[in-house]
């Protein structure tokens, strides 16, 4: 039975050896540490790159067209294929159950913008209302293009945080009149991107204003897709790759592409991309989790070797107790209590030292992509629980050993 006198026991046990049981209570404790320091670091990596990736997750899907490179249909390789508003309408009329964004693009680089003695060199993106949530834009004044900018073909723009301050300097450029290769055009917003300011050195037209105004006529260059969103990544993963698979089949049929020509109609699935992100932090959540137990192992070892020091030194002590009666059980008992005690009180101190530090030092790391470090409590306290039973079974082939011993040996023992 573990009672008080059985604590002063160990507590005499161990002050016998109070530099080595220190030594190993520390080894123990920056084991414990370590690892929980490392599971909290790997959970804040996780947690940045979802936040990174969020967007990419609900299937972010973008078509844009390419030259044939085989031959198909008497049609040789070598062919630019054109896609137009035709395609547009056809994926949103077949697939269109399954989005939830949709936008067609029509770029012109190289465009001449003037205000009053400002002039500059950018580009023109044509789009349609959704694709502030594709872009994942911010509106920080004034307004998107709506649906009515569209059917009206109406001449405004949203330019970019970046080319609003190269541009207008410290005016409100909402409502002002610029030109775009020498037509007038109205500010309605201005946009800040999460990529940077490359993404912000641009304007945003109605997409059927930019057809007309820049003579494209039903030439579209890209065009973007988002999907509903699944709680599941596989499923999400699996419903995007079948949605890519399904539209590249048709605007091939449509175009008169080879259905084994990936030069001539591409699709990049965005989902893709996040798990690449999510592998790659499951390959650094486990090597932090080896490194942890490594730490662990290190500082178990440690308590082996302070009990097989603490039997050497007690040698004649346990041939005593033998003598007087002590069975081989209560040996093995009273070595496991002092092993597996140093075992919880160093694990209590390095858990507690960890969750202190992810508490107050995590906030303050501020990085893209790294947020909010944190172990979780079941997590923390499996660990500790396994930290004691390693804890015991290091205890125990010196526990056992002591109890191998003949009283007649251990009482010779000097």
């Amino acid at each position: 039975m573990f009672n008080i006198e059985r604590w002063q026991e160990i507590f005499q046990a161990i002050s016998k050896n109070k530099l080595r049981t220190f030594l190993t209570s520390i080894s123990v404790a920056s084991g414990i540490f370590i690892l929980v320091i490392l599971l909290g670091a790997g959970k804040g990596l996780q947690n940045g790159i979802e936040k990174q990736f969020a967007r990419d997750a609900e299937g972010i899907i973008e078509i844009w067209s390419g030259v044939t490179t085989k031959e198909y249909k008497g049609l040789n390789p070598g062919r630019f294929v054109q896609m137009h508003n035709s395609d547009y309408d056809l994926v949103v009329q077949k697939l269109g159950d399954q989005m939830v964004l949709k936008s067609a693009g029509a770029g012109v680089w190289q465009t001449q913008f003037a205000y009053k003695k400002e002039t500059g060199s950018y580009q023109v993106r044509g789009a349609n209302a959704d694709m502030q949530g594709i872009e994942n834009m911010t509106v920080l004044t004034g307004r998107f293009i709506n649906q009515n900018d569209l059917a009206n073909n109406e001449k405004v723009a949203v330019i970019g945080q970046k080319l609003r301050l190269t541009m207008f300097k410290d005016e409100d450029p909402i409502a002002k009149i610029f030109t775009i290769n020498g037509i007038p055009f109205k500010v309605i917003g201005v946009f800040t991107d999460p990529g940077g300011e490359r993404e912000e050195s641009r304007a945003f037209l109605p997409f059927t204003t930019t057809q007309t105004v820049f003579g494209l006529g039903q030439n579209i260059n890209n065009m973007f897709y988002t999907l509903k969103r699944s709680d599941n990544y596989d499923k999400a993963l699996a419903e995007s790759e079948k949605f890519k698979s399904d539209l590249e089949t048709m605007l091939k049929a449509k175009n008169v592409v080879a259905p084994d020509d990936d030069g001539a109609i591409q699709v990049h699935n965005s989902v893709e991309d996040a798990k690449k992100f999510y592998d790659l932090n499951l390959y650094i959540r486990l090597f932090f989790w080896w490194v942890g137990i490594c730490t662990i192992v290190a500082g178990v070892v440690g308590v082996s070797n302070i009990m097989l020091i603490i039997v050497k030194e007690r040698t004649k002590e346990i041939g005593i107790r033998k003598a007087l009666g002590a069975s081989p059980f209560s040996i093995v008992t009273m070595i496991l209590h002092e092993s597996i005690f140093i075992t919880t009180v160093a694990g209590f101190v390095g858990l507690l030292a960890s969750l202190a530090l992810l508490e107050f030092v995590g906030p303050m790391i501020t990085s893209e992509f790294f947020f909010n470090p944190q172990v979780d409590f079941n997590v923390a306290i499996t660990t500790l629980i396994l930290l004691i039973i390693a804890g015991a079974g290091a205890g125990f082939f010196p526990a056992y050993r002591a109890a191998k011993i003949k009283p007649i040996i251990a009482l010779r023992d000097e």
